[in-house]
Formats: C-alpha cells, structure tokens, sequence
C-alpha cells in the first residue's frame, strides 16, 4: 500500500498557526512584558525549521526506501507468496488494530530516542538545538536540529525487523512529529484527566525547562506512561518559576552556531585531558560530565541541592 506523510499536510499549517500565536500573544496582557516571541530568535528558528524540511526528504528516503525496506525484507522474507517474519508468523498487514500498535510501538521508539539526545552528549549536542530558545512557543517547535534526522531511524528499526510495514512505519513517525509540534504552547492549561495517559503542554513546558528539578524529564511522545515507567516523568509546579532554555546557550542567533556549538564545546572539553577514556567521556557521557568536577551533570545538581536543602 501506499501512504503520504502526513507531515506533508502538517508543515504548510505549521507557519499559519505560528503566526496565529504571534497575534495572539500581542492580545494578551501577561505576555506582553514576557515577549513570547523574539523576532530573531524566531527568525533563527524557522531558517532552521526551513532547514530540516529541506533535508527530511533525503534521510526519509535513506530510512523508509532503503533502510527500513533492507531490514523488513530480511527479516520478513517472501515464503508462499507472503512476508513472513523469521520467527515464523506472518508479517503484519494494515488493520486498524495494526495500526494502533504501531503507534504505540512508535512511542516507545520515541521515548528511547528523546532520552538518549539528553543522556548521551555526542546526541544532545545535534539536539541542544531545539532547547536553545529563551522562549516557548510554536516557533520553538521547529527549531529542530539538522543532525537528529540521520540517526533517529536506527531506533526504530526494530519494527519493520518484527512485521510492520515500512511506510506504516514512517506513517507514524509523521503523526507524532504532529503531536509534538502543537505541544509547544504556553496557552492551553491542565487538561484533567488527559494528563493521567497524554504528553500534554504543561508537561513539555517541563521538559524545555532548564530548572535543576525539571531537567530531563517528560521525554514521551504522545503518551507519558513510558516516563511514568521508567523514571522520566515531573508534573508543572505552579509554584516553581519556570525558566526554559540551556544553561549553556549559544548565545547568538546565527544558525550555523547554533547548530554546532556544542560540538565545539565538546572538542575544548576533550582538550582538557590527556587520559583517551576522559575524552570518550566527554563526547559519550550525559551532559555536564567532567573529570574533574569543574562541571556537573544533571544527576549530580539533583543531588547537591538535595543536600543544601537539607542542610537548610
């Protein structure tokens, strides 16, 4: 069967509905001092958005043409004139209820993918990108890494490997980029019961958060259940003045730095040692990572403002 991405639909409404927050957020009077959009910080967010479009359709022929068809024909081999998976079933064909478990199936793929691009730093570097905003909103959300989009697939491609069809597949990595872009809002509120099962807004506005106690949490795509498995999840605490961003911002609004910056922070840290495991684990442990304590991971804050509230 043959199916269209629905990103090819998705992205020409992404520009109308960010102008149509932009106009609204003049409108609102707390957000007027907030300055919910900044003109170059935007501008430096749809150059990049502009970016990944331009290059998407070359690692979605890569992922959905080669890749993800190289590991389902050699895992679901043609016997009797049907895919049929190594393990002895039949591949996966396209009823609904075929559907709905590849899009869970797909969260949980994007759950793995997310976690690692805040876990592993040589990935956080190509997806520092997307937090490097001061500010939250719709044009945040395309203001997307161009490195992400060549090893995103390699974490999914244990589902075409088990019988799902490779454009069912692509399929639905298209209708969870959907979801995640109208995420990235400051105006829809709490949504009740919805939260109990969905990523919803608030819970992204924590993940974008650079507050010591909202940092890397909330990874889920569509669902929340995987961080609520796994460890992940953090609730918006009215209480806490949130603050969205990096720590280690770019700093300026040049794309070209914006997109590389960390690489290069990555290269001056790995100057700093003699010792070649001190330079792996510069490039491949989690964010912050020094051998000599000159700066800390997320773990160690956590656990340094544990004690000084202790203490106090």
């Amino acid at each position: 069967m043959d199916f269209t991405n629905p990103l090819v639909y998705g992205v020409p409404c992404f520009l109308g509905l960010i102008l149509l927050e932009l106009s609204y957020s003049k409108h609102r009077k707390e957000t007027r001092s907030q300055k919910l959009y900044a003109w170059k910080d935007l501008a430096a967010s749809v150059t990049m958005g502009v970016g990944s479009a331009i290059i998407a359709p070359l690692t979605k022929t890569i992922a959905a043409i080669v890749l993800f068809n190289f590991i389902y024909n050699l895992f679901n081999p043609i016997v009797a004139g049907v895919h049929t998976n190594i393990m002895g079933y039949e591949s996966f064909g396209y009823a609904w209820y075929i559907w709905f478990i590849c899009q869970l199936c797909d969260d949980f793929s994007y759950y793995w993918f997310h976690r690692q691009n805040h876990n592993v730093r040589f990935l956080w570097a190509a997806h520092i990108v997307h937090h490097s905003s001061n500010n939250f909103n719709l044009g945040t959300a395309v203001r997307n890494g161009w490195f992400t989009l060549f090893y995103k697939p390699l974490f999914y491609m244990w589902m075409p490997a088990i019988g799902f069809p490779p454009e069912m597949v692509v399929v639905c990595l298209g209708i969870e980029s959907l979801w995640q872009f109208q995420l990235h809002t400051v105006y829809v509120p709490k949504l009740g019961i919805i939260e109990k099962v969905f990523n919803t807004h608030t819970m992204h506005q924590v993940h974008h958060a650079q507050n010591i106690e909202y940092m890397d949490k909330n990874h889920g795509g569509f669902l929340n259940i995987f961080d609520k498995v796994f460890g992940t999840w953090k609730e918006l605490d009215e209480n806490i003045e949130i603050k969205y961003g990096v720590t280690h911002a770019p700093n300026s609004y040049n794309p070209l730095v914006i997109l590389t910056h960390e690489y290069k922070d990555i290269w001056n840290d790995m100057k700093k040692s003699k010792n070649w495991s001190h330079k792996f684990m510069y490039a491949f442990a989690a964010p912050g990572w020094s051998h000599d304590n000159s700066t800390l991971t997320i773990k160690q804050l956590r656990k340094q403002m544990k004690k000084q509230n202790l203490k106090s």
